[in-house]
């Protein structure tokens, strides 16, 4: 969680927003345009590569049988984002400077009383993973899809709903806007990917109730696209408010796009139906660039870290995830891969409609003598956690978070495997 402070004005009230506690990234003497940050956690962010990109390699190359036409998109796609991670670790420094040099910075308040608790570390790098993955996905449109193809208008659509999502966020960085008019912001950034929506609008009844229903298919008309728009202001929110320690935004969000592609090369893998292959094939052209310089994000943010994210990047990882699971019609699945940000929003619930009263940081209390966390009454996972299974550093607590966040996912696909042929 950060503080932030501006020449010539004071923190405005953020009653639920928690963001990254980052540690040093320079000495505290350094001047804004001498700023040199510590290098990126590379070991973390190559075992995090092997881990997620191994399965879905694996999958897509050896295990199924995919079409050559694919299987080079894929190829090309990889091969660019492996590009845009190179670019994001290049450019992380660079932005940092000009966010410092402009007075976008924020202080950790999870050391507060530490001399790294002190120190002013540059914020809303998320503007750098944003506009890298857009130019990506423009740059990948010249190898995959022709000027008569019927996925490009949704493709662009989507591009454009994830820009707005980009601008808005790095505005609320700046503005600082109340959380309500927070919600706002993805019903905003949704309009063009609404707008350009010719996808189906109905929904498979599970089996045990159909007989109930008295039908296997029921169209829903406007209320699906009503459905789209409040899973992009869901999926957006949710990661925004499920934060506060040093990687857990750019984690949470690593580990579900990456569930994301494992699930879409299986599908793809299993089904004979070539619409489904190509919603799936499109899915996976969205979410591999964002993983990738995702990772190099994580470098940085991942404890101690020594940028902060800012909300640009947890609006524009939401409105991504939220984008690729409705144009790749699995936003049933989405959900549960977002299993850990739907108890956190359900737990949050009362403090963040004032049910209860709601403190400014939602944050636990940092002991400065043992240097562990120790969780409050606020009902988000962070405390929860704390109060469950008892205090911890915020690295343990983040990696435990994420353990949380993997075994999430896997849950997801083993219900799936479970209910396949009688759910559905």
């Amino acid at each position: 969680m950060d503080v932030r402070r501006r020449p010539g004005a004071a923190a405005a009230d953020r009653p639920t927003k928690s963001r990254p506690a980052a540690a040093a990234a320079a000495a505290p003497a350094a001047a804004p345009g001498d700023l040199v940050l510590r290098p990126p956690n590379l070991r973390v962010v190559l075992a995090a590569m092997a881990l997620f990109l191994a399965p879905f390699s694996y999958l897509a190359f050896v295990h199924y049988p995919l079409d050559a036409d694919l299987r080079r998109s894929i190829l090309i796609c990889g091969a660019i984002s492996l590009g845009g991670f190179f670019v994001v670790l290049r450019l992380i420094p660079v932005a940092a400077r000009y966010l410092l040099r402009r007075g976008m910075f924020g202080k950790d308040i999870n050391k507060k009383g530490l001399p790294m608790g002190e120190i002013t570390v540059p914020e809303s790098l998320g503007i750098v993973v944003g506009t890298v993955y857009l130019v990506i996905a423009i740059l990948f449109q010249h190898f995959n899809f022709t000027a008569d193809s019927i996925w490009l208008v949704e493709y662009n659509a989507a591009l454009a709903s994830v820009c707005f999502m980009i601008l808005l966020g790095f505005i609320d960085d700046v503005l600082d806007i109340p959380w309500r008019v927070k919600l706002l912001l993805p019903t905003i950034a949704a309009l063009p990917l609404l707008m350009a929506y010719a996808g189906g609008t109905s929904i498979i009844i599970p089996k045990p109730l159909a007989s109930y229903v008295g039908v296997e298919v029921l169209e829903l008309g406007w209320m699906y696209k009503l459905f789209m728009l409040l899973l992009a202001v869901f999926c957006t929110n949710s990661i925004n408010i499920h934060a506060g320690l040093n990687g857990l935004e750019v984690g949470q969000t690593v580990v579900i796009s990456a569930a994301v592609l494992i699930h879409n090369v299986m599908r793809i893998g299993s089904s004979k139906d070539l619409e489904t292959q190509q919603a799936h094939a499109f899915s996976i052209y969205l979410v591999l660039p964002f993983l990738t310089t995702s990772l190099a994000l994580l470098g940085f943010n991942w404890y101690p870290s020594s940028v902060f994210v800012g909300d640009t990047y947890t609006y524009f990882a939401g409105m991504t995830l939220a984008v690729v699971g409705i144009l790749g019609h699995f936003s049933e699945t989405l959900l549960l891969f977002f299993l850990p940000q739907v108890l956190n929003f359900l737990c949050s619930v009362p403090q963040l409609f004032h049910f209860v009263p709601c403190p400014r940081h939602r944050l636990p209390r940092f002991d400065t003598q043992t240097g562990l966390l120790t969780g409050t009454k606020d009902g988000n996972l962070v405390n929860i956690f704390l109060r469950l299974f008892g205090k911890c550093s915020e690295k343990s607590l983040c990696i435990r978070l994420l353990i949380f966040q993997a075994v999430s996912c896997l849950f997801c696909f083993w219900l799936r495997y479970m209910l396949t042929g009688w759910y559905k």
